[in-house]
Formats: structure tokens, C-alpha cells, sequence
């Protein structure tokens, strides 16, 4: 079965990922302790990180030998797969996890790895048919049948179509930075592990609409659109909690100062230009990767055009 009949499929695992990695430190004991900074995460976090990367292997071995015509391509896909578990791990495994339940700059630094680098990263790298390759035959002709099934095939296009991606992606983060919600979920884990999946599954939703439906000018508009108006409601966003004069989650209370020496209102100020500035500029480069693509597409057609 080919990695495009799976394209169903190829995000709906990794929010779960996520949410066991919001168990990977416990907010409803270390918010309150402090003691959360350091590396690790709870066994069955890193038991599905390492069954992640050890399928890949298995399944870009079994996979390679088909690839006579197209391995620069799948290699250049295994480098994003690669870059986006090791952000993943970074986000979930290391002392970033820990800090958002300390810091609110924490948590951002957290959101920022999830939704802006290892989402996109992990679309490009379109893991899942890689995946499946590692499983026996048999299971591959059963995945192959679910993923054409109606149903899923019409779910699938209609959470994938541009505007409604988009849209479930602008609701997952302002909804999430509402204080009662943001709140909830530093003192719940239940409640944490769905607010680090929604971030997750809806930026999956999001870069898959605007990387990987890349065809005719209509899906290049909508691409280009999507991100503008990303970066522009994250940067109103960002700004909001910069230059608020109050702080909009007393939950934290006095942790980010004895953490990292902020008071709570500059705790907020820092997470709000991480999610203004370095957020807004990944929207930039991003923009600016996939025009630069589309005329690396075009030249050779100009360049005929040109010679006429």
C-alpha cells in the first residue's frame, strides 16, 4: 500500500503523543512543589517516542528498496520526520515540559516547539506511511481498507479543507488562552493532556492544509492567506499579554520568580513576545519557503516563455 492511499491517517496518532506527554511531569502536585525542572518524562512518554522513531527505521528500510525513482524525495522527508521527534522530545522529555507548569514563558517556549516546529515538521515528514510499512503485511491491506473508507475519507476532507482548519486552529488557541480554561488546565492533568492535544491536532490540521494540498494556484492562495492571517491573530494575541498591565493567570502565582528570578507580570510580558515575535517570524519564513518553491516550479516555464 502507498504512502498517499494512508494520507487519512497521517496525523490523527500524534495527538495522542501529546497528550501522554502532558502526564510527562504532574501539574497538580508540581505547580504547587516547584520541583519540576529536569530532564525525563514519565515511561510510557518515552516508551511511544522510542516506538515512533523504531517503526520509522523499520519502515524506511522496508520501504527504501522501492524507491529507486524517489529517494531523494523520501530522504529529504525522513530529515523532517527526524527534526520533528527531536523537537517533539525536546518539548515533551526536557526541562521546557516541567517549566510551563512554573512559567507561563515556560508554557509558550512549550505551545511555540508543538504547533510552529514539530507540527510542520512532522507534515512534511508524512511519517505515517513509513509507519505502516513497519507493521506485517497483512495489517497493511486492513489500514489500506479503513483509510478509504467513506466515512473517514469525508471526515477527513472536510477538518482538512483550508478555512476550516484554519478556523479550528484560531479556536484552539484563543480558546485555551482564556484564563478560566488556561487555569483549569494547570491545576487538572486531564485537563492539561486536552489542552496539548488540541494545540497539537489543530496545527497538524493547519500546516497540513497549507503544506501538504500544495496544487493549481487555489490551494498556493489559500496557503498564503492562512499564514498572514496566522501570524497576524498570534501577534495580536502575543501583544495582548505584552502590554497588558495585569496578569492574566494568578494560578501561576510567585513560581516563575523563584524559578527563573521574574516577577509574574514579566513572566507574562516574556511569553507574550516569544508567541508575538519568534512565532510571527516562523509564519514569515514560512511564507517565504513556499514562494521561494513555487518559483524554483515556474522558472523552467518562464525561461521557455523567455527564449520564444
Amino acid at each position: 500500500m502507498g504512502i498517499v492511499a494512508m494520507r487519512h491517517w497521517l496525523i490523527l496518532p500524534l495527538p495522542w503523543l501529546v497528550a501522554a506527554g502532558a502526564f510527562a511531569h504532574d501539574v497538580e502536585e508540581e505547580h504547587a512543589t516547584g520541583e519540576a525542572l529536569g530532564w525525563g518524562a514519565e515511561w510510557w512518554v518515552l516508551a511511544l517516542l522510542a516506538l515512533s522513531l523504531m517503526l520509522y527505521v523499520v519502515g524506511a528500510r522496508r520501504l527504501w528498496p522501492r524507491m529507486s525513482h524517489s529517494r531523494p524525495r523520501f530522504a529529504r522527508q525522513a530529515a523532517c520526520f527526524a527534526c520533528g521527534w527531536l523537537v517533539l522530545a525536546l518539548a515533551l522529555a526536557s526541562p521546557i515540559d516541567g517549566g510551563g507548569s512554573l512559567a507561563f514563558s515556560a508554557h509558550m517556549v512549550q505551545h511555540e516547539l508543538l504547533m510552529i516546529v514539530a507540527a510542520p515538521l512532522m507534515v512534511l515528514g508524512r511519517p505515517l506511511g513509513v509507519w505502516v510499512w513497519a507493521l506485517p503485511s497483512s495489517m497493511r491491506t486492513g489500514v489500506g481498507s479503513v483509510t478509504h473508507a467513506r466515512a473517514i475519507s469525508l471526515f477527513w476532507d472536510a477538518i482538512t479543507r483550508p478555512v476550516n482548519a484554519w478556523i479550528l486552529h484560531f479556536a484552539a488557541l484563543w480558546m485555551w488562552h482564556v484564563p478560566g480554561f488556561f487555569q483549569a488546565a494547570l491545576r487538572n492533568n486531564g485537563i492539561h493532556a486536552l489542552q496539548h492535544a488540541s494545540f497539537l491536532f489543530s496545527a497538524l490540521l493547519f500546516w497540513w492544509a497549507v503544506l501538504g494540498k500544495q496544487v493549481g494556484s487555489g490551494a498556493r492562495g489559500h496557503a498564503m492567506i492562512s499564514l498572514f492571517s496566522t501570524m497576524m491573530h498570534t501577534g495580536a494575541l502575543g501583544a495582548l499579554f505584552t502590554f497588558s498591565e495585569s496578569v492574566w493567570y494568578p494560578a501561576y502565582g510567585d513560581s516563575a520568580w523563584h524559578a527563573f528570578g521574574l516577577s509574574a507580570l514579566e513572566d507574562q510580558q516574556l511569553g507574550g513576545l516569544i508567541m508575538w515575535i519568534p512565532g510571527g517570524l516562523a509564519y514569515v519564513a514560512a511564507g517565504l519557503a513556499l514562494m521561494a518553491g513555487w518559483l524554483a516550479e515556474r522558472r523552467p516555464t518562464m525561461l521557455m516563455g523567455a527564449d520564444r
